[in-house]
């Protein structure tokens, strides 16, 4: 057996170790379900109190004894009747619910010693097997029954699962390092956006969070003219039309936020596609134009359950740095293959490494099988064509047509999914755009949808993580801060702010009657990368002394060669 199937065998056994050990504690306890997960397990409880941190190595300490005791773990078959029953005389309503929903005739159990339950497997063959794995219980959350907010609030148990001890703790040693970089621990700490109750999932961004979201989208701004696209601004509510038109309606239609002006049904806008067709229809194009790049960084709104907000990762309003590009069918591929260097030299800038996926047609989509197969083959064509390295993500793409997805890694290993370009053979078609051809007909150009950062909110979530903080010093909040050692130096550091602020550089002056260490230390917590420190000896050669963050002590500089190396 393959060692990735052995792991996953073995953390779902532990679920089942630990139901086993909680319905030992709890005999009222009521399950739910208990799958492995990347990491570890959980499994889901009805209970008869809140669980505290104080339960979990209670809980431990039983599954160690059921561990040790190696009993054997035995998989068997009941008719559904059956099995129904069995759960039915011990109470276990979320068992019932389960078993009434599948359409099979027998349904599977594993036993260990008095305790069974529904499961397809796999499993390891004894508990004692899993006795030299790196694993323990991690934390207590709650859980709607099926995800659903209408159901029970259940408790979550979770554990965490390795093939090793040393394997654990090298995790935890990761996790550790994660929570240190959490953005929303970030964000309040370097005062750059704040999340209220008055708007759950919607974030207030502060002064300094502006100036790294202007600075961010000025760069994106550049970069884009760069490339040959010009910028629009579609309206944030349209008519319900227009997304039934769109076969957004059919899709996406509950997440979305619905309001009527004048009696009409207008819906608030998911994403920015729709109105950059309509911006194509205003006028007459020819193919002598074509490709067209219109950009926009459109505000979207998606009705996320509170359950999965989080931070700026999960919001209910963001931005998209969307783009459609409308195209010929013999552009297609010499757009791609741009839309692939602009992406790279963008993530470049911030050091991010990166694989490709394309995904496939998902089950519920638009178009035929021979669109499809051809927007598909184009994708690999481009990747291929560059030597670009990808995997397959079968029936993830969009449902109007395949995409190529940009997965990044960040400092510490993590996966994040940002950029993405996604061909379209439908849309154009539904809203009937057209292009006058080289030889006078009438042409239907083909579409193509990209983002490269995503969510502006996401992407700046990921990149305060990533830095942990320490943005680079482009996009820094402040990139100086001059310190006086005593009030006698206020007015030198004045002129030193003077200058910096004259040269462009994002400076403040810590003028508080605090000792130097002091306003190091605030500094350093700041995450500043530039602090210039001026004293008497400063004064008399008219220069600074420099600490960089992360660094330390660079020296005396002049402050020409210092704004130098800022810029």
């Amino acid at each position: 057996m393959k060692k990735e199937i052995d792991i996953l065998a073995a953390r779902h056994s532990l679920s089942h170790v630990m139901a086993m050990a909680v319905l030992k504690m709890f005999p009222e306890a009521k399950l739910a379900i208990g799958p492995a997960i990347d990491n570890g397990f959980y499994y889901d409880f009805d209970l008869p109190r809140n669980l505290t941190p104080e339960d979990l190595p209670k809980i431990e300490t039983e599954m160690r004894e059921i561990i040790n005791h190696d009993f054997p773990i035995v998989r068997s078959e009941k008719d559904r009747d059956e099995a129904l029953i069995h759960f039915a005389d011990q109470s276990q309503k979320y068992k019932v619910e389960l078993i009434d929903d599948l359409s099979d005739e027998k349904v599977s159990f594993y036993t260990i010693d008095f305790f069974a339950d529904l499961c397809k497997g796999p499993h390891v063959e004894s508990t004692g097997q899993l006795k030299n794995l790196g694993w323990k219980l991690d934390k207590i959350a709650g859980a709607y029954w099926r995800g659903d907010e209408k159901n029970p609030m259940l408790q979550r148990i979770y554990g965490l699962a390795f093939e090793t001890k040393e394997e654990l703790k090298k995790y935890e040693e990761f996790i550790i390092e994660a929570e240190k970089r959490d953005h929303r621990k970030l964000g309040k700490e370097l005062d750059l956006f704040s999340f209220h109750e008055e708007g759950p999932g919607f974030p207030f961004w502060h002064a300094k969070g502006m100036v790294v979201w202007n600075t961010l989208l000025s760069w994106w701004r550049e970069e884009h003219k760069k490339a040959g696209y010009t910028e629009i601004q579609t309206p944030i509510i349209l008519d319900k039309e227009l997304w039934v038109r769109s076969g957004h309606w059919d899709h996406y239609k509950d997440d979305m936020y619905f309001t009527k002006i004048d009696d009409r049904d207008f819906a608030v806008k998911p994403m920015n596609c729709p109105g950059g067709l309509l911006v194509y229809k205003t006028s007459l194009h020819s193919y002598k134009e074509l490709p067209i790049r219109q950009a926009e960084v459109g505000l979207v709104h998606r009705h996320e359950l509170a359950g999965v907000l989080h931070g700026l990762l999960r919001v209910r309003q963001f931005h998209q740095d969307d783009a459609h590009i409308f195209c010929t069918k013999e552009q297609i591929q010499s757009e791609v293959i741009s839309l692939m260097g602009l992406i790279d030299r963008m993530y470049k800038k911030f050091d991010l490494k990166y694989h490709l996926e394309l995904s496939t047609r998902p089950e519920k989509s638009m178009g035929s099988d021979e669109i499809w197969r051809v927007a598909e083959e184009s994708l690999k064509e481009a990747m291929e064509s560059q030597g670009m390295e990808y995997k397959i993500n079968p029936g993830d793409g969009a449902f109007y047509g395949p995409k190529i997805d940009f997965h990044i890694e960040d400092a510490i290993g993590r996966n994040w999914q940002l950029g993405t370009i996604q061909l379209d053979f439908q849309m154009p078609e539904r809203f009937g755009l057209e292009y006058i051809a080289e030889d006078g007909s009438k042409q239907t150009p083909v579409m193509l949808h990209r983002v490269v950062l995503g969510s502006i909110e996401r992407f700046l979530g990921i990149i305060l993580e990533h830095f942990a903080g320490a943005l680079p010093v482009w996009l820094a909040p402040i990139q100086a801060i001059v310190l006086p050692i005593s009030d006698k130096h206020l007015v030198y550091a004045e002129e030193i702010k003077k200058q910096l602020i004259d040269a462009g550089i994002r400076v403040e002056l810590d003028d508080r009657s605090e000792s130097i260490g002091r306003k190091i230390r605030d500094a350093e917590m700041q995450k500043i990368p530039y602090m210039l420190i001026v004293g008497d000896k400063e004064i008399a050669v008219k220069k600074v002394s420099v600490r960089r963050y992360g660094e330390g002590d660079k020296g005396q500089n002049a402050v020409e060669e210092v704004i130098g190396e800022i810029k």
